[in-house]
């Protein structure tokens, strides 16, 4: 034991000195509360909201469970993985915590994880019951390494008042269609409701591109760090039929090269250079990009590709009236996207694995995830706990109907899970970014291609 504690704490200590990360951080390990015969499990997230949701699950665990405590701790997500590479090195990491697919191959191929396919086996745990993410956490070996958690989409928000004023009503954002050759009625639509700074809309003669006051719609580039784009182009592509991997799970290479993605980015490229859409960064200042809230508060923009998460935050935006529109269909009426699911993980070196198990097992019921739910910030995995979050949320006039439709209606497509993910953002996005800023032409794609396959085969 001691020498494979000696050999994991080497790997991670390259793998944290190749990162550039911080020194090793001085433990928060879990262990029992001395003299009161109560064992203390620590879990970890980055979400905020979530960190309180959970709190309800833990008080009533603890009531059902009074031999166990649990500690739930948050860290800013800039920070948060920093922190747990840093305790795995120390091994003061957490017992439990959320983790996100894109490290799934990093904490699995250096022993960081616990498969979970014994404990389900012993406990008679019912993986069946969640509708989305099991696969996503599922390792090379086969194991299954995470419980989901939680999934996140996309959709389009706009402003109602904005959207009556330019002819149109609800139901045409919700029959939108596209295509890369003409952009279909959802380019027509974004075009109509952009207006420069003299009145005159996108399609209409004299519209100055250089000087928007509103844009139809807002930036669908390579937003932030996302390269993945969730949010913006990755459900147009997806709505052509394309695929990131060659393989549904841990591809040899990310399909950059095909005609499908090539035609979505040079799509939204132009409409940009159009002047329907803001670039990237446009509206940032000092290093802060503005939220979709301010964006569509502040009407800048008539509509906004956002994430199921931000829901409930933009219905309670002030003097603004909010409507939640699907993702546009393809040319076949297809719609698909990325169902991002996090999952919930154990830490190989917990002392405590029972317990923890426990709990982990608890945070993946019915029961709980409805209760952690109720407030909208995130979609739980477990279709009768996400029904019971889009009534609560209905009750508060906030309407998750267009992400019950994703899942029920097939749209969701699984969260491939894939190596070197943090290696993988690193290279690809300044790329994504430069084909965006016309720094880079079509070559940008083979090349890009041809990156994910060096690294997606370096697992070492």
């Amino acid at each position: 034991m001691i020498t494979r504690r000696v050999r994991r704490g080497r790997r991670l200590t390259a793998s944290l000195a190749a990162l550039g990360l911080a020194a090793v951080l001085s433990g928060c390990a879990a262990g029992s509360d001395a003299g009161s015969g109560t064992t203390t499990v620590n879990w970890w997230t980055w979400d905020d909201k979530q960190a309180a949701a959970y709190q309800k699950c833990a008080d009533a665990f603890e009531k059902a469970n009074p031999g166990i405590r649990v500690k739930i701790t948050q860290y800013d997500s800039a920070d948060y993985f920093t922190k747990l590479l840093s305790g795995f090195v120390a091994d003061t990491a957490p017992d439990a915590f959320m983790d996100s697919v894109q490290y799934l191959q990093q904490y699995a191929s250096l022993g960081q994880l616990m498969p979970l396919n014994d404990l389900m086996k012993k406990t008679r745990f019912d993986i069946g019951k969640f509708s989305v993410g099991v696969d996503d956490w599922k390792y090379t070996d086969g194991k299954q390494y995470g419980l989901p958690m939680d999934w996140a989409s996309a959709a389009l928000y706009y402003n109602t008042t904005t959207l009556t004023k330019a002819g149109y009503t609800p139901d045409d954002v919700a029959h939108l269609g596209w295509n890369p050759d003409n952009g279909g009625s959802f380019e027509k639509m974004v075009a109509h409701l952009t207006v420069d700074r003299n009145g005159v809309r996108g399609d209409q003669p004299g519209f100055d591109k250089k000087h928007v006051a509103r844009y139809g719609i807002s930036s669908m580039t390579a937003v932030g760090n996302d390269f993945n784009g969730l949010t913006t182009w990755r459900p147009f592509a997806s709505s052509l039929g394309w695929r990131i991997g060659d393989k549904d799970s841990w591809p040899t290479e990310f399909r950059y090269d095909d005609p499908r993605l090539v035609k979505t980015f040079t799509f939204f490229r132009d409409l940009t250079d159009k002047g329907f859409a803001p670039a990237p960064g446009e509206f940032a200042s000092a290093g802060n990009a503005p939220s979709g809230g301010d964006l569509l508060g502040s009407g800048k923009v008539a509509i906004y590709a956002g994430g199921s998460w931000e829901a409930a935050t933009l219905d309670k935006l002030p003097k603004v009236k909010v409507g939640t529109g699907p993702l546009v269909a393809g040319p076949d009426g297809r719609r698909a996207t990325v169902s991002n699911a996090n999952g919930n993980t154990i830490w190989s070196g917990t002392r405590h694995p029972e317990q923890t198990w426990k709990w982990v097992a608890y945070m993946g019921s019915a029961a709980c995830q409805t209760t952690a739910s109720q407030t909208g910030t995130f979609l739980p995995s477990i279709p009768a706990a996400m029904d019971a979050s889009s009534r609560a949320m209905a009750r508060q006039g906030v309407d998750l109907s267009v992400f019950e439709e994703q899942e029920k209606n097939h749209q969701l497509l699984p969260n491939t899970p894939y190596a070197n993910g943090t290696a993988l953002q690193s290279a690809l996005l300044p790329s994504m970014q430069q084909f965006f800023a016309h720094q880079k032409g079509d070559s940008v794609f083979p090349e890009m291609t041809e990156e994910s396959r060096k690294l997606l085969a370096d697992t070492d």
